[in-house]
């Protein structure tokens, strides 16, 4: 009773549900475990005992962070306070990062009373005067008590001191009510950057590519936006981890996806034959992997890459962009200074800082500083090549706005970091160091899952004002027209899984949600950006609704969108959810043409991934098809007939634009019939993931720019092409 109890102080589950009517015990180890990594000793009964009471002894004023909403009644955490505190709120500076520049605000003061008075604002320049107390009613249910003075929005400092003369202070978060909207009625691209291939590519995808994919979509087929895979700075090393979800550092590009020859300097450099030497080595490897059944190589296109930068960073810069790298080097501060120094090191002494001299596993120490000196010419490289890629990234969202995109370029963030990587390293104090983010076993996955990414400790990120968070958000919104969230659940609460023990042995860990929204709806609204949340599989009650309320887009997968409650059969279109992304497939599930054909399965069955006998397999996924095929004909959205799998895919997005979602998007593989998932989870070696080329029916890449001279990709257009966005209302972004 007092372990469980100790835990749900901290915000650690001893029981979870994988359905309703099923309720599993975790087990004592793991609870244990999870505690320890959140620096609390519960390995003894009298440990326990100790901890349970010390934090039971606790009395906070204040927790370390409180969220206020625009609109919203005042939280408990002020509401509560005693009658007759001072509450003095101290303004987010406006030189820092995130806040609109101009005069700082003055400090907020106020008095807390049972019959509140109001509280008048000090002068700029002038110390805030104390409230005068003055009779009045109790504020009405829902409403804000007269003496509170609501803060702008930003990231502020409060400071309280009872009559007693207890003292609190915390982070304020004041946040908007919701996030930007995007035009309704919006379509556009989904695909993972490396796999788009044009005939100028050095062997996979790029910002360029990204670029004139967006101005084409936007100009030529009316599409809103292209979304994209996560961008993050991969773990070097030879192989690197192919999969953008598992990367070095979320806050950080990865300057493999620069479009060399786009950086105005490469024309300058004066070594012309080694430049022309590295682009013959690339045409190559585009060659290999178009034409000669190759796949893609990250490392080599890397290389080839880092060499060209190597010259390309000779060149002076010209005194503005100059000025601009300044800029940029004084914008991201101490945090790119960290990563581009574990770039660095990393150069030295591999990718995994656990195996460093024990000098330098410390960012802070004297060790750490020296090398920083000693390598300083490497750490200046690699922050030009952040800042190139920065300028990118910005280039491709001005052109996808240039072109009449309402939304843009729609980031992604993967929902954790490689445990070996810059982040992890720069951010010790800030991880669960020993704990893996997974999933609990459910229908689809017995035996749970692991995915190797180390999570955020809860209470660090709360006692810090989530900094690490706000400074993650603001980086990647800095170029983005919306971001994609992966496993946007983990806002609200993470699968921990201690290291060396299965999926099953692990426990939910909780956030604080409404911090954790704050600050995105914060940061969102600052950069005007809408946000879309991957809210796919096992959902917790009221989570859905708690983003709904703050604006954050769902995501629906046709094939998903049952009436689980009812009969269990397609869900009819107008009964779909209006605030969602709706798309036919995503990056971890077989494309459209697959999954009408049962070439899923039939991969799967190779793979040895199947639970059930191919021939079960393929009935059962016969008869899920076939019901939503009925469901077409009978919508008259399948006028062709059976048997034609083009008009089929065509059918499936009528569908979907019958919906009332506010986004619509098509998978890009989709649009030339490619039938191999870009990622196949439960493989490893098994199948190349995460390093395929988009490619047409047979399996033959294709390159964008015979995608976009695709007739079967024009004749799927033409079916989203008559849905026009109307115009916005006040606090939608302009269509």
């Amino acid at each position: 009773m007092g372990l469980s109890r100790l835990a749900a102080l901290h915000g650690v589950a001893t029981s979870y549900s994988p359905s309703p009517d099923v309720t599993v015990s975790v087990p004592d180890d793991t609870v244990i475990a999870v505690l320890a990594a959140l620096g609390v000793d519960a390995g003894t009964p009298a440990d326990v005992r100790k901890c349970l009471a010390a934090a039971e002894s606790r009395s906070r004023l204040l927790p370390p962070t409180v969220v206020v909403w625009a609109g919203d009644p005042l939280p408990p955490a002020l509401a509560a306070l005693p009658p007759g505190s001072t509450v003095t709120v101290e303004p987010e500076p406006s030189g820092a990062p995130g806040h609109p520049a101009g005069r700082p605000p003055a400090p907020l003061s106020m008095r807390a009373r049972a019959a509140a008075p109001a509280a008048p604002v000090a002068s700029p320049g002038e110390s805030a005067p104390e409230a005068v107390p003055a009779p009045e009613a109790p504020p009405a249910p829902g409403e804000a008590p007269a003496w509170w003075i609501p803060p702008p929005h930003g990231v502020h400092r409060v400071h309280v001191r009872t009559p007693d003369n207890r003292r609190a202070t915390a982070t304020l978060v004041a946040a908007p009510p919701r996030v930007p909207q995007p035009p309704e009625g919006t379509h556009g691209f989904l695909v993972q950057l490396y796999s788009l291939l044009s005939a100028r590519s050095w062997g996979m995808g790029d910002l360029g590519d990204l670029a004139d994919l967006a101005v084409w979509a936007g100009r030529s087929v009316g599409s809103g936006f292209v979304q994209v895979n996560p961008l993050h700075a991969a773990v070097p090393g030879k192989p690197t981890d192919p999969s953008p979800y598992r990367p070095s550092s979320r806050r950080f590009p990865d300057p493999v996806h620069l479009h060399v020859e786009s950086v105005p300097e490469y024309g300058h450099v004066r070594d012309r034959a080694a430049l022309d030497d590295l682009r013959q080595d690339a045409a190559a490897l585009s060659e290999a992997v178009l034409n000669k059944g190759a796949l893609i190589d990250r490392d080599a296109v890397w290389e080839l890459k880092r060499q060209a930068l190597e010259l390309v960073v000779q060149v002076p810069l010209t005194p503005g962009r100059r000025a601009d790298y300044c800029d940029f080097l004084a914008e991201q501060g101490q945090a790119l200074e960290n990563h581009a120094l574990w770039c660095a090191l990393a150069e030295v002494h591999g990718p995994d800082w656990h195996t460093w001299p024990e000098a330098l596993r410390d960012p802070r120490s004297p060790g750490t500083a020296r090398a920083r000196s000693e390598l300083l010419d490497r750490v200046d490289f690699h922050c030009r090549l952040a800042w190139l890629t920065a300028t990118q990234l910005a280039a491709a969202q001005r052109a996808a706005e240039d072109a009449g995109m309402g939304v843009g370029i729609v980031h992604d963030l993967a929902v954790g970091v490689h445990p070996a990587g810059a982040d992890t390293w720069s951010q010790q104090e800030a991880f669960a160091h020993g704990m893996s983010v997974g999933a609990p076993p459910d229908a689809f996955n017995a035996r749970g899952q692991d995915w190797g990414l180390p999570p955020w400790r809860p209470d660090v990120l709360a006692a810090t004002g989530y900094a690490a968070y706000r400074g993650l958000l603001r980086g990647l919104l800095a170029h983005a027209g919306a971001l994609r969230i992966d496993h946007v659940m983990g806002l609200f609460r993470l699968w921990w899984v201690p290291e060396g023990r299965p999926p099953t042995d692990g426990t939910y860990v909780a956030y604080d949600a409404e911090a954790m929204l704050a600050v995105l709806v914060l940061e969102a609204h600052r950069a005007g950006t809408s946000v879309v949340g991957e809210d796919l599989g096992t959902v917790a009650p009221g989570v859905r609704e708690a983003l709904a309320r703050r604006g954050v887009l769902g995501t629906s997968v046709l094939w998903f969108e049952r009436d689980w409650e009812g009969d269990g059969r397609p869900l009819a279109p107008e009964k779909w959810r209006r605030d969602c992304l709706a798309t036919a497939t995503t990056h971890d599930l077989p494309s459209t043409a697959a999954r009408l054909t049962g070439d899923h399965v039939t991969l799967r069955h190779r793979l040895g991934l199947l639970t059930r006998s191919l021939e079960e397999e393929l009935t059962a996924d016969l008869t899920d098809t076939a019901e939503w095929l009925a469901l077409l004909a009978r919508l008259r959205m399948l006028p062709e007939g059976d048997g034609d799998e083009e008009a089929a895919v065509r059918a499936v997005h009528r569908f979907l634009l019958r919906t009332p979602a506010r986004m619509t998007g098509v998978w890009l593989p989709d649009t030339v019939g490619d039938r191999r998932p870009q990622n196949l989870p439960g493989t490893w070696d098994q199948y190349p993931n995460w390093r395929l080329p988009i490619a047409d029916p047979e399996g033959h890449p294709v390159t964008l720019e015979e995608i976009t001279a695709s007739p079967r990709l024009h004749a799927l257009m033409e079916v989203l092409r008559p849905r026009k966005p109307h115009t916005a209302p006040p606090g939608e972004r302009r269509p």
